[in-house]
């Protein structure tokens, strides 16, 4: 079984913290709140007296604690490296062992450990969309008509797909003797409402002669139950995609989201076990295709005459990685597109996936900082690699009452390969 770290197992870590405040400059939420417990310093100020019992887990403590994205920004920036998003995730762990989830947490977590379930949601969902959504007038998205537990009435969500990405393609899609195999780790995002990411992925492996393993018994990558502190849930999941991405011994594991990049990469990494080994093979689908000279191929494609000026947004999971260049590379190099780096590339969009339920309105505030960077780029589309930054990126776009569409990276990419 997987195994996390509790909160003691930081002590050193958090005892390294030398509150010099470098974080507040990072923090999207402190540049939003200015509270103290709310920056990385605060909340390894608050895990180190949790640990020593000497606060109280009352209603306040929950609430900081809770305010976190867990982007990893301020972990990226410390002088000491002081781990700041896994210390949060432990010690929400920690108050979920002795207050139990959350309403919401419950729900979620019931919901992403049953792959079953999450099929007849999704399909329930897009039955009864027309009843449920309304169409946002000349943008990309739906609003929900009616008040529903959790989501925000005027907050703009994609589509559910009419049928699961996984079920519309074999396990198993044979390449060229002598290239890669890659297992598609899809996450929940593409496989329910962004199927086309994926479809556009497939394409591309196809082009390249990549051949392409689709297992069918994934599962969510694990990140919205770290985010409530559902460790059991977490562990649960990580079984499963561990059978699952390891079942034919691929060459490498890709994923086409940030999100899940860190969830069944860096996180597995802090499991016991055979998940350590399993993430080594956990790459995100911009490194891998430069790594296999597709930024070259695409330059070598014939100039078109009509271009679309495109700007990229940087989701912080790939960011904290150092995941760059790559996009870029991609991007200048399709003959259809005109590359535009906007200000603000890499602030955070604000989503941080359960973060924006239960704190939607500091996740607008944090997402309209998006704005002037994108307005003064003059794009016709903003191009991410991540399907939850592309869902609040439409949203801040469409509240900013904005023309540019968000799309994925990948789906430019097919869009300029020959057919």
């Amino acid at each position: 079984m997987a195994k996390h770290k509790k909160l003691e197992d930081y002590r050193e870590q958090i005892e390294q913290c030398v509150k010099c405040g470098a974080c507040q400059a990072h923090c999207p939420v402190f540049g939003e709140h200015k509270r103290e417990s709310i920056v990385a310093r605060g909340k390894v100020a608050l895990a180190h007296a949790l640990l020593n019992d000497e606060v109280e887990l009352d209603e306040r403590m929950v609430e900081d604690m809770s305010k976190c994205l867990l982007c990893a920004s301020c972990f990226d920036k410390c002088p000491n490296l002081v781990p700041t998003d896994e210390i949060v995730a432990a010690a929400r762990r920690e108050i979920t062992e002795k207050q139990g989830l959350s309403n919401f947490g419950k729900a979620l977590t019931t919901v992403i450990k049953s792959p079953r379930l999450m099929n007849v949601l999704a399909k329930s969902g897009k039955t009864f969309s027309g009843l449920l959504f309304k169409k946002v007038p000349d943008q990309s998205g739906l609003r929900l008509r009616f008040p529903v537990p959790f989501v925000s009435r005027d907050r703009s969500i994609p589509a559910i797909a009419a049928k699961p990405f996984r079920e519309r393609h074999p396990e198993v899609i044979p390449g060229e003797p002598g290239k890669p195999t890659v297992a598609f780790f899809t996450g929940c995002m593409i496989n329910y409402m962004y199927p086309e990411i994926g479809d556009a992925l497939l394409k591309i492996l196809k082009f390249m002669g990549v051949t392409v393993l689709i297992p069918g018994d994934q599962g969510c990558c694990g990140l919205p139950a770290i985010s409530a502190g559902a460790g059991d849930i977490v562990e649960e999941l990580s079984e499963r995609n561990l059978a699952a991405l390891t079942r034919r011994t691929p060459d490498v594991i890709i994923t086409a989201c940030a999100t899940c990049n860190e969830g069944i990469g860096r996180h597995f990494k802090h499991l016991e076990g055979d998940y350590a080994a399993m993430a080594e093979k956990v790459m995100d689908m911009n490194v891998f295709l430069v790594r296999h000279g597709l930024d070259k191929l695409l330059a070598e494609l014939p100039r078109k005459e009509v271009f679309q000026r495109v700007t990229y947004h940087d989701p912080c999971h790939l960011r904290t990685q150092g995941i760059t260049k790559e996009p870029r590379a991609l991007l200048k190099a399709l003959p259809g597109v005109r590359f535009v780096d906007m200000e603000g590339a890499d602030r955070c969009c604000g989503l941080g996936g359960t973060f924006s339920v239960y704190h939607y309105d500091t996740s607008k505030l944090i997402g309209a900082r998006k704005v002037p960077g994108i307005e003064q780029s003059g794009s016709d589309l903003v191009a991410t690699a991540c399907p939850g930054c592309m869902m609040q990126l439409q949203d801040t776009i469409n509240h900013a009452g904005l023309k540019p569409r968000v799309i994925h990276l990948l789906e430019l990419i097919a869009r300029d390969l020959p057919a």
